[in-house]
């Protein structure tokens, strides 16, 4: 009986957390389109929108061993709320500033790095909570659902943006963002974040570990585990070089194109509405066999679509095919980054112990966005004083060439040790053959 009330409250659980990451991400995203658009019409600048998108990375690669720390050492639903709290709290610190001596680029750096802080609690705190939430035959489910409600939000979010942007004025922006967020609070304080954690107890009287011990246990945990250790660096490189797109795909289209806001709004749509097709496929499929395999194959697909926006800058376009190009590019990147990290984050999901999750995965968003203001620095300058298309054609061909290196033959079977079987049997069966 016990059994069947925890299934019913993980079922709870999936529902629940899928509403309130589909709230809350609603809010976010309407607030970032209308700040992306504020910044770059306010300035016409790259370089000020990539450190915009600085001072959102550099914080939480900062802080993210710290959030580990925390979500391994404290109670993770008490970290959820407090930083969702923190995020109402910056927003409406924001709002007032807007309305007493109006919005400048200082106090919308300052905002987005509070938000960069609590986006990393509550999102190392998450991740580390999947297992503790579900069963784990849902965990892909769960993750699917993460990704689902994300893309949900991503759809409608651009689409609401573009269209009020110009016509409503920011603090209806930063309103909807406080009202997310509070909805969000509410819901997430129902959830048992202990449901099916199997965190260890500690014992009364047992020596405590200080901080820098605890997080040097958990880089020695990692060091012992490859698989996790080859993933982190791909996270590196490819995050890294991935800051020709971030920086330049809102810049080419606002900048270079010309794009209207609702025109740039629905090619945003797209990325979302390929992000949760491809979600929804992932929740009700059986999990991945060779999930680092498929992951490999993906950045390939998403280094390849990166030099393929350029090509408008190159190619002369009526508005209507542009439009269209940049609506199906976006559609298959989506697509293809839920195909790189849901079976990845399953996979490591089962693979990280539990009373380890916080700071391993803290430890993959450090490592994985370690690069990233560099790469903002780096791209902002060179979309300024550069052709974009020479930056993307080739910052999408080292992409590919890193992620081959990195996720050679022989790692893939170090994580996959029956690909050798297969092939092997391929082999023997091709001898016979002959």
């Amino acid at each position: 009986m016990e059994e069947v009330l925890k299934l019913k409250k993980a079922t709870y659980h999936l529902w629940t957390f899928t509403i309130s990451k589909m709230i809350s991400s609603f809010g976010a995203q309407v607030y970032a389109f209308a700040i992306s658009f504020y910044i770059l019409q306010l300035t016409g600048s790259a370089s000020n929108f990539a450190l915009n998108l600085i001072c959102s990375i550099l914080p939480r690669t900062l802080v993210a061993p710290f959030a580990g720390y925390a979500a391994d050492k404290y109670s993770r639903k008490m970290i959820v709320i407090v930083a969702q709290i923190a995020t109402v709290l910056a927003i409406g610190g924001l709002l007032i500033v807007s309305y007493t001596a109006g919005l400048s680029l200082v106090a919308i750096y300052a905002t987005t790095v509070i938000l960069s802080l609590t986006s990393s609690f509550s999102g190392v705190t998450f991740s580390s909570s999947i297992t503790g939430l579900v069963d784990e035959d849902r965990i892909q489910k769960a993750m699917s659902l993460n990704q689902m409600s994300i893309s949900f939000a991503a759809i409608g979010s651009p689409a609401l943006g573009g269209l009020l942007y110009g016509t409503v004025s920011m603090p209806v922006f930063l309103i909807m963002y406080i009202v997310a967020s509070i909805i969000a609070v509410i819901l997430e304080s129902t959830m048992n974040f202990k449901l099916f954690a199997k965190r260890k107890e500690v014992i009364e009287g047992e020596q405590k570990e200080s901080m820098l011990q605890n997080m040097k246990e958990g880089l020695r945990y990692l060091n012992n585990q490859p698989i996790l250790k080859a993933i982190v660096w791909i996270s590196l490189f490819v995050n890294f070089l991935f800051g020709a797109y971030l920086v330049g795909y809102s810049f080419i289209l606002i900048e270079k194109l010309k794009m209207s806001s609702e025109h740039f709004g629905l090619t945003e749509g797209a990325f979302a509405v390929g992000m949760l097709l491809m979600s929804i496929y992932f929740s009700t499929r059986k999990e991945v066999k060779y999930p680092l395999l498929l992951s490999k194959r993906s950045i390939i697909i998403m280094g390849i679509i990166m030099g393929a926006v350029a090509l408008p800058l190159m190619v002369d376009m009526s508005s209507v095919l542009t439009l269209s190009y940049y609506i199906s590019i976006m559609f298959c990147l989506g697509a293809a980054m839920i195909i790189t990290n849901t079976p990845m984050l399953v996979m490591m999901q089962k693979m990280v112990d539990d009373d380890y999750k916080g700071r391993v995965f803290s430890i993959l968003e450090t490592m994985s966005t370690a690069l990233m203001p560099l790469g903002m620095i780096l791209y902002g300058f060179l979309y300024d004083v550069l052709p974009a298309e020479a930056i993307l054609i080739v910052s999408s061909l080292v992409l590919i060439i890193v992620v081959l290196i990195l996720a050679r033959p022989s790692v893939v079977r170090k994580a996959h040790p029956e690909l050798k079987r297969i092939n092997k049997d391929t082999s023997i069966s091709v001898t016979a053959s002959e």
